[in-house]
């Protein structure tokens, strides 16, 4: 089971990493002192990004034991699934949706970094709920999800990287058939939801998502209750 979770986390992360390839360039490179290079946004963004990741690194890291454990319950899944789709919801209908990522603050970047440490919590939904909280700022919802995308960059390493580490630890053999067929299908069903869900978010609205979440919980609940 962990070697899957490791593939899907590879695909993943390098379907993220390839589609926000500019914005990535731009911010590692800018500390630039070349004349003319705009660098001013592309600094604040990522060190936003850094202090949004350092609640999950130490709350995961604390405890990713017992979520393991004791979190990993369909019950719980489902419960979790429908109430934070709720919560999506309700901040993106009474969110004000007027600020872009121009205008995330370090504090802001904290908020969503806390919010994303609930995603520990299995059936949380770590896009769902930074974007969520992202709403609940005023952020817009381009502004909202590409910052939660980008922000899933140091996550997916985080998590992927402590997985390998246990992994590799244990001696494992590894099939890796089974591990490159994941990965491969986890790039690519990861590049497509990014760029559909970009590109409808404006029309639709997180709804779609919102019932997607709530059906998924109901058929959870059905199943094993």
């Amino acid at each position: 089971g962990l070697v899957i979770d490791i593939a899907a986390h590879v695909g993943s992360l390098a379907a993220v990493i390839v589609y926000f390839r500019r914005d990535l360039l731009q911010m590692l490179t800018c500390w630039n002192p070349a004349p003319g290079h705009s660098s001013g946004r592309d600094r604040r963004l990522l060190l936003c990004l850094v202090l949004a990741s350092l609640p999950i690194m130490i709350i995961g890291y604390s405890l990713y034991d017992l979520v393991s454990a004791h979190f990993r319950n369909p019950v719980i899944i489902a419960i979790a699934t429908i109430v934070f789709a709720l919560a999506l919801w309700w901040a993106d209908r009474s969110g004000k949706r007027q600020r872009t990522l121009d205008d995330v603050t370090y504090r802001d970047a904290i908020l969503i970094g806390l919010a994303q440490a609930i995603a520990l919590v299995p059936g949380t939904s770590r896009a769902g709920i930074t974007m969520t909280a992202g709403l609940m700022l005023g952020m817009d919802r381009q502004a909202a999800a590409r910052f939660s995308f980008l922000l899933a960059i140091p996550a997916i390493i985080m998590a992927g990287g402590y997985e390998g580490w246990r992994y590799f630890i244990r001696a494992s053999d590894t099939d890796w058939m089974a591990f490159s067929i994941v990965a491969i299908v986890s790039a690519v069903s990861a590049w497509l939801t990014i760029h559909y869900f970009l590109r409808f978010l404006q029309t639709t609205g997180m709804l779609p998502y919102v019932i997607y979440r709530i059906g998924l919980g109901i058929v959870l609940l059905a199943i094993f209750t």
